[in-house]
């Protein structure tokens, strides 16, 4: 990886959460509802980690998956998809963005279908995806790079 690419990915990780921040504001959730796509952020991102590590690619596909479930859930499909568009501009690497597209929109057809995900304890629903994800890992619904 040259410098360059290096500083871009520095770069997009450091500017996510004003990132997501505005792109929530811009989907018109307002401040209170920017503030919780933030918790839901933190949430995916801290599950997807305790459950995905070791195996290359499982803890992206479950933050993904888990993120968009939520979202949708929460709030709608749309507002969704327009948060994860924006969390995507400027990433340094195009062949990724595709697989969290693909990621994303399982985790917003599950958002869509489970009515369980929309009230209730963030930290609960997480979980709740974390097992649901993993099957779907498993069962290469949620992908990588290659079948797992």
């Amino acid at each position: 990886m040259g410098v360059s690419s290096a500083f871009e990915r520095v770069v997009h990780a450091a500017t996510t959460v004003p990132r997501l921040y505005s792109a929530a504001l811009a989907a018109g959730v307002g401040p209170a509802g920017a503030v919780q796509v933030l918790r839901i952020s933190e949430a995916a991102l801290r599950k997807s980690t305790a459950h995905g590590s070791g195996v290359p690619g499982r803890t992206n596909a479950l933050r993904h998956f888990i993120w968009q479930a939520m979202l949708t859930a929460r709030f709608d499909r749309s507002v969704a998809a327009s948060i994860a568009r924006a969390q995507e501009q400027g990433t340094p690497t195009r062949h990724d963005s595709r697989i969290d597209d693909h990621n994303n929109a399982v985790g917003q057809d599950h958002g869509e279908q489970d009515p369980t995900l929309a009230s209730g304890s963030i930290a609960a629903a997480v979980e709740r995806l974390a097992a649901v994800g993993l099957a779907k890992w498993e069962s290469d619904e949620l992908t990588w790079v290659k079948p797992h």
